[in-house]
């Protein structure tokens, strides 16, 4: 399942983001560190094709890959030293697969600014330094336990050595892990620590409806920083969508277009983070079920048979594809049999966006 964490400093709106996202009525407050324990929230992938899928097949069911949000509380200047609420509450998002930086863009009297004014672009370095040195930490505590077998010079240990001290002086002076050129060694470092600087990151201005001069400029300067690290910027206006997420369906689209969007928040995010991990969607009809399953780009068939169960990885015979626009067009299996568009493919075989999948396996 995909797991993103809500990241930012306090009073910035990451409950609030996580309220318009997955509807979790997290409590939100105007004052700093109302959020201490994580919230948790789920919330389905929308694809108007998986709907489809469960009409071709007959189905009753229709399940959705899902995302979990993960919203923890700010980090402030000198998190790393302690102040604020520290930094140990980072470890409710070093499994997560990507983070949302949430950055504030809107002026409101009565929500107080941690840093006193408003400074998107500040705001977001500030948190990027304190990622930082948070994984400056788990590098340095490991060369720590590392230190009797390095002075033993135990040859493990000197192999594990040269590649955390690779990466503790680049996170020393602030710079994300994500923006290194990694050899192999530092790659297994990087995931065995669960680096945060090293997951995608995309920043979320959130702005108010509607946006005024100053909200625009802070948006600006946040772009502006964001661009320089090369990473993607969203614009969403946490507050009204929030206060959407419990309208009807139909009463909220036709709000969001008369915005002059074509999706609300959730869509959007989901959008973006697909191209951040570079996701891609497949489909599986089995039984009484169609379901949706999010992979990597340019995993095999084999890979995506793990992901539905290890069964049908470990007794994989071969896998038989259909591309859903042409089973959307000819509105049965059967058909696309008849016509030739279902492939045969072995383990090796690639998976595209949109591929209904149907694994033979032996038990």
């Amino acid at each position: 399942m995909l797991e993103v964490g809500i990241i930012g400093l306090p009073n910035v709106g990451k409950s609030t983001l996580l309220n318009a996202l997955a509807g979790a009525h997290a409590r939100v407050s105007d004052f700093p560190f109302c959020t201490i324990e994580p919230n948790k929230a789920q919330a389905p992938l929308p694809d108007q094709r998986l709907n489809r899928v469960a009409e071709i097949f007959g189905q009753k069911t229709a399940i959705p890959a899902a995302i979990t949000f993960v919203d923890i509380a700010g980090l402030v200047r000198g998190a790393s030293r302690g102040e604020g609420l520290g930094n140990q509450f980072l470890s409710h998002v070093r499994n997560a697969d990507a983070l949302l930086h949430v950055v504030r863009c809107f002026p409101a009297e009565g929500v107080s600014h941690v840093e006193g004014t408003l400074d998107a672009a500040r705001d977001a370095e500030t948190v990027d330094i304190e990622l930082a040195l948070a994984d400056l930490g788990a590098v340095q505590r490991r060369l720590e336990r590392l230190a009797p077998k390095i002075r033993m010079r135990a040859k493990e240990a000197l192999a594990e050595e040269e590649p955390l001290r690779r990466l503790a002086e680049p996170l020393n002076a602030g710079r994300p892990v994500r923006s290194l050129s990694l050899s192999d060694d530092e790659m297994q470092v990087v995931q065995e620590l669960a680096l945060l600087t090293a997951k995608p990151v995309l920043y979320i201005a959130n702005m108010p409806d509607p946006a005024d001069d100053q909200a625009r400029a802070l948006a600006v300067s946040l772009e502006n920083y964001a661009q320089a690290r090369q990473a993607p910027v969203l614009a969403i206006a946490a507050k009204t969508e929030a206060d959407l997420a419990d309208l009807p369906e139909q009463e909220r689209q036709e709000y969001i277009e008369g915005l002059g969007l074509s999706a609300g928040s959730l869509e959007r995010v989901i959008k973006a983070s697909y191209e951040l991990l570079h996701l891609i969607t497949f489909f599986t009809a089995v039984g009484k079920e169609a379901r949706a399953w999010p992979i990597v780009e340019g995993s095999t068939v084999h890979q995506a048979a793990g992901k539905v169960h290890t069964d049908l990885a470990e007794g994989f015979i071969r896998a038989e594809v259909a591309d859903f626009a042409a089973l959307d067009r000819l509105g049965s299996w059967e058909e696309a049999l008849r016509q030739g568009l279902v492939r045969i493919e072995g383990r090796d075989y690639i998976v595209h966006d949109g591929d209904v999948i149907h694994i033979r396996f032996h038990v």
